[in-house]
């Protein structure tokens, strides 16, 4: 019988989702035994939809509990930091949401820190799992692919008003960003973790959609570090949600299918070049086993590696990638300037890219 990890959920807008989709599939790993939140109203119909007795508004008493394992931290991104830092120097294993932090300076001081505690670290990255993708990366892993040549994603989804009137969003001290923050950043790691590091970025901001403080539209022209070329757009004003990922290898080009919010889930378009390659596709997938979507994998992968069973999933340094092509986006858009990765303390966005106006005294 495995280990069952107690967890604390400490958010309970998308930290509903983490207990449908992860915790509840894999109820033999973790059992949610606390939820804690500011909102008491939002707090007890979670609680009382999953018989959820445990239920406080003090994060710090989270932490001084001792059967708590597992801290899941699903709150406004402006409060990641923090509580990760806190989290991981009570010795508490930590999830934590997108974005896992709001800039390099951050999450360098997080690495740091996990060094000296205890607990282990899984930022949260679900659309990296699922069918679609899990065959990709078996392909591109086998060196079937070959060598990459071009890659474009599209990120084109809606977002009103209504979706504003959560005080939090669409405000840089509490969102930290906007598109590129709270939306692009999972196919932007997708790509990443199928195509490699990138080397160079060229990219432009804009707010084009709504009345807020950050940006909802964006474009960019990468250079990958393996030579690969691609081009990254994103918008909040398309008339409905749509993401689009197409890689194109020396051998095969893939396509994602659709799905704005679970790219994974269904089996992507695969297009050997060749019937040499196809072959190979065939002979890597002929046995392949089903891999659920989203938090269900991802949380399973994690208890695989708090018992010892398995790599982490997602890692600290996986988030640093991502909030690195952050900071270059920014910054090149504000100089009109390429970026070149990685991006250390020298440079002038690392301790924050939020507007100076904007940052807090």
């Amino acid at each position: 019988m495995s280990k069952i990890f107690n967890v604390a959920v400490v958010g309970c807008g998308i930290g509903r989702s983490h207990i449908v989709e992860g915790y509840l599939p894999n109820a033999d790993k973790f059992k949610v035994k606390l939820l804690c939140d500011l909102n008491a109203e939002r707090m007890g119909a979670v609680a009382d939809e999953f018989a959820i007795t445990r239920r406080i508004a003090s994060f710090d008493e989270a932490l001084a509990m001792d059967d708590i394992d597992i801290i899941d931290i699903c709150t406004p991104p402006g409060l990641h930091f923090p509580m990760v830092m806190a989290a991981l120097k009570a010795g508490k294993h930590v999830i934590c949401e997108k974005p896992l932090v709001g800039s390099l300076a951050q999450v360098d001081a997080v690495m740091e820190q996990e060094k000296a505690s205890k607990g282990m670290l899984m930022p949260v990255f679900q659309y990296r799992f699922g069918n679609g993708i899990e065959q990709a990366k078996a392909i591109i892993d086998a060196g079937i692919a070959g060598k990459p040549f071009m890659g474009t994603v599209e990120t084109l989804w809606r977002r009103d008003a209504p979706y504003y009137a959560v005080p939090w969003r669409g405000k840089w001290a509490t969102e930290l960003g906007g598109v590129l923050m709270g939306h692009a950043i999972h196919p932007h790691d997708l790509f990443t973790y199928l195509m490699g590091d990138i080397e160079r970025v060229f990219g432009r901001v804009a707010t084009r959609v709504n009345p807020i403080e950050v940006e909802d539209t964006i474009s960019a022209s990468l250079q990958m570090k393996n030579g690969a070329l691609a081009s990254l757009t994103a918008t909040l004003g398309s008339a409905d949600d749509t993401t689009r990922i197409r890689l194109a290898f020396e051998n095969v080009t893939f396509e994602s299918d659709h799905a704005a919010y679970n790219p994974g889930e269904k089996l992507w378009k695969i297009q050997p070049r060749n019937p040499e390659t196809a072959a190979k596709i065939d002979a890597l997938l002929k046995d392949w086993q089903h891999v659920p979507s989203r938090f269900q994998t991802q949380m399973a992968r994690f208890h695989d590696a708090l018992t010892g069973t398995g790599p982490l999933p997602v890692t600290s340094a996986d988030s640093r990638r991502s909030l690195e092509l952050v900071t270059a986006f920014y910054h090149s858009s504000a100089t009109n300037e390429d970026v070149v990765l990685p991006i250390g303390p020298g440079h002038p966005l690392y301790e924050s890219w939020v507007p100076a106006q904007f940052r807090a005294a």
